[in-house]
């Protein structure tokens, strides 16, 4: 890898197109280098992840809405969506969109966090939509993909978008518009234009994960994907967009990002080097916002310690009942304190300063950005599920409100500093939680890094990415077409442009209706 050193320039003193982060990006897009046996192997779980968490969403309604929205737009050869038939094709930016906020909507694919937070399969839609219309193979997915990942990862690692509250899908633009040149073959102009034509049109505030959190979130990546296609076609036409995108007196480092004086350093892969940015990304076993997801490991590990409801049980009893009918007595616990990184208790800790995330009549997308409720409902449950966890009737119970609000969130520096780890044996995302119980006993654990992290206790492996496919699309899509998809990805990077066309699961007729929303496009 070599590091890039991206600052802003006055206009009279604008770099060289050749200096320019954008320029340098195209330029890793635009070579062709062979993809390694693991990273095609991983980008097939992601798919396969994809497809589970976008299977579990298709009623819901920013799903329906934006699948209808594709619908009213069918076209030749076109891209595929998520749950219809493969016969019906339309405009394949419309595909990236619609399937891109089923994969989101969930909340429940995979994450990167180092400088700034991501989802890298947000990738996969628009670039697999583009394969698909263009008639490109197996080997020209993967290639794209694997270049996707690893823009996202170095950007996501380089710099820092939340600190300024700019959303993180302003690194997502120039990622997809990178996987998408890649895939298909494009030199480096057209890509160093749509990078720019990306960025400057993906770059939006943080309000979409702030205070009462709305339906957006799941569409704007979907919009970042969009907004790639777009642009890709745009500059394949020989249209021109604004630059130095990054490094302009007016562009986003001056004015969006540190300031005139910041310097950034953007570590890029080396001529001929492999795109291997996917494998330092890890999955969600839980639906929920990535920094909660050892936490909530860490409640199920630490409820039977607590007092039993209804019994005599102390905390650390060996007599404890089993995790599945132990019900923990809230009235026993004075308050659960949550030592943690910055990053958590700013974003979904009750450093962010949102009453929305005590309200027990939030929006679930609220809920899943609040680590207070997702412990309290965790700890007492022994569980975590897509739907039932974040139920009206479930955030509402008293007895889960009255233990959601003994929970604070403090940042710890040490949770700070291993966030942030260059070391990925010391890098965590985790913390260490004190529950004080009323008679003034403290139990305290702590953990490091999510179950299913790949330094976790149990990493997810390809049979794990399976069995979510199988949980969550049972009763939507069928034993058969689950089988028939999976066959695809086992064969990925060899599949035919026909063969490829079918890297889309198909909901079972009961399961998906059209919706019937209305709007411009009826």
């Amino acid at each position: 890898m070599k590091l890039h050193e991206v600052r802003a320039r006055r206009s009279v003193e604008a770099p060289p197109r050749r200096d320019q982060l954008a320029w340098k990006i195209a330029e890793v897009a635009a070579e062709r280098v062979p993809v390694p046996p693991e990273v095609v192997e991983m980008i097939g779980n992601r798919i396969i992840d994809n497809a589970a968490v976008a299977a579990a969403a298709l009623t819901r309604g920013p799903v329906v809405a934006a699948r209808d929205q594709a619908l009213a737009h069918p076209y030749t050869p076109g891209a595929t969506v998520v749950g219809v038939e493969r016969a019906v094709r339309v405009s394949p930016e419309w595909a990236a969109w619609a399937n891109g906020v089923a994969v989101r909507e969930l909340d429940f694919h995979d994450t990167y966090l180092a400088a700034d937070y991501s989802h890298p399969g947000d990738n996969i839609p628009p670039v697999l939509a583009v394969a698909q219309h263009t008639g490109r193979g197996g080997a020209e997915l993967v290639h794209g993909i694997a270049t996707a990942y690893e823009i996202q990862v170095d950007l996501v690692t380089g710099i820092c978008l939340h600190e300024h509250r700019i959303d993180h899908i302003a690194h997502l633009g120039p990622s997809a518009v990178a996987g998408i040149g890649a895939l298909l073959g494009l030199p480096p102009e057209p890509i160093y234009q749509a990078v720019g034509q990306a960025l400057h049109t993906t770059t939006t505030t943080r309000q979409a994960r702030k205070g009462e959190i709305s339906t957006w979130k799941a569409y704007a990546p979907a919009f970042a994907g969009k907004t790639a296609v777009e642009a890709v076609d745009r500059a394949m036409r020989g249209q021109t967009s604004p630059a130095p995108i990054y490094e302009g007196e007016d562009g986003v480092v001056a004015w969006l990002l540190g300031g005139p004086d910041a310097v950034y350093r953007v570590a890029l892969p080396e001529p001929g080097e492999p795109r291997r940015g996917i494998l330092a990304t890890y999955p969600k076993e839980h639906s929920a916002e990535y920094q909660s997801q050892a936490l909530i490991d860490l409640a199920r590990r630490l409820r039977t310690r607590l007092p039993g409801a209804g019994s005599s049980l102390g905390a650390g009893s060996s007599t404890a009942s089993s995790e599945a009918s132990f019900e923990v007595d809230v009235a026993a616990i004075r308050q659960i304190v949550i030592h943690t990184s910055h990053h958590t208790h700013h974003v979904i800790g009750t450093g962010a300063g949102d009453p929305q995330k005590t309200d027990p009549t939030a929006s679930r997308e609220t809920l899943d950005h609040s680590i207070m409720y997702i412990f309290a409902v965790a700890l007492q449950d022994g569980t975590w599920h897509h739907e039932r966890s974040y139920a009206p009737e479930r955030a509402a119970r008293p007895d889960t409100v009255a233990l959601w609000h003994r929970i604070r969130t403090v940042e710890d520096p040490q949770w700070t500093r291993r966030y942030h780890a260059t070391d990925p044996a010391e890098r965590a995302f985790g913390g260490r939680v004190e529950v004080t119980l009323v008679d003034g006993t403290s139990i305290v654990d702590e953990i490091a890094v999510a179950d299913a992290h790949p330094a976790g206790a149990r990493p997810f492996r390809r049979a794990d990415y399976v069995a979510k496919l199988r949980t969550l699309a049972e009763g939507v899509v069928s034993a058969a077409e689950q089988d028939r998809f999976l066959d695809l990805v086992g064969r990925l990077d060899t599949l035919t442009p026909a063969e490829l066309a079918g890297l889309t699961l198909v909901a079972d007729a009961l399961a998906l209706e059209t919706g019937g929303t209305r709007g411009v496009f009826a």
